[in-house]
């Protein structure tokens, strides 16, 4: 099976793509990851298209079964408006693929991959790093975030 995991933002959405062999144990292997950045001079609505066609790109390559995206955590800032909308274009594009989804917030990631959900960061790469066999960490974070999000989204089919 193959997993598309996406940490959502508007100047920077993560991803991560990793396949799992069902025969072998569920063993896991990174395929891919990196980021969606967007330029902060262009206007959102620029910026959301660009979002858009990368996330094509990343679909048409990888064909992935399934999408985890990390559910958008609530708070007061002011990109909450612009990160949710960016969320929006990459569940319609998941959708116009016909790529199933899943989603869930980051406690529930982060309980899935240490065993508790008030996990710090260092201890949910540790928990990537272990899960896809790697000697470096997958960077930058953002990236790291949504191989967490496809693994847990695998942990919990």
């Amino acid at each position: 099976m193959r997993i598309l995991g996406i940490d959502p933002g508007l100047a920077r959405v993560g991803y991560g793509v990793i396949e799992v062999e069902e025969r072998r144990g569920g063993a896991q292997q990174l395929l891919d990851c990196g980021i969606i950045s967007t330029e902060p001079g262009r206007s959102e609505g620029e910026r959301m298209v660009e979002i858009a066609r990368d996330l094509r790109v990343l679909i048409r390559t990888w064909k992935p079964q399934l999408a985890v995206v990390e559910k958008f955590f609530f708070y007061r800032s002011s990109t909450t408006i612009s990160v949710v909308q960016a969320r929006g274009v990459l569940m319609m594009t998941l959708a116009r693929f016909g790529v199933a989804v899943v989603e869930f917030p980051p406690m529930q990631i982060k309980q899935a991959l240490t065993g508790h959900g008030h996990a710090q960061k260092d201890e949910v790469l540790e928990a990537v790093m272990r899960e896809l066999n790697l000697d470096t960490p997958p960077r930058p974070d953002d990236a790291a975030d949504a191989l967490a999000a496809a693994l847990t989204g695998w942990f919990q089919r």
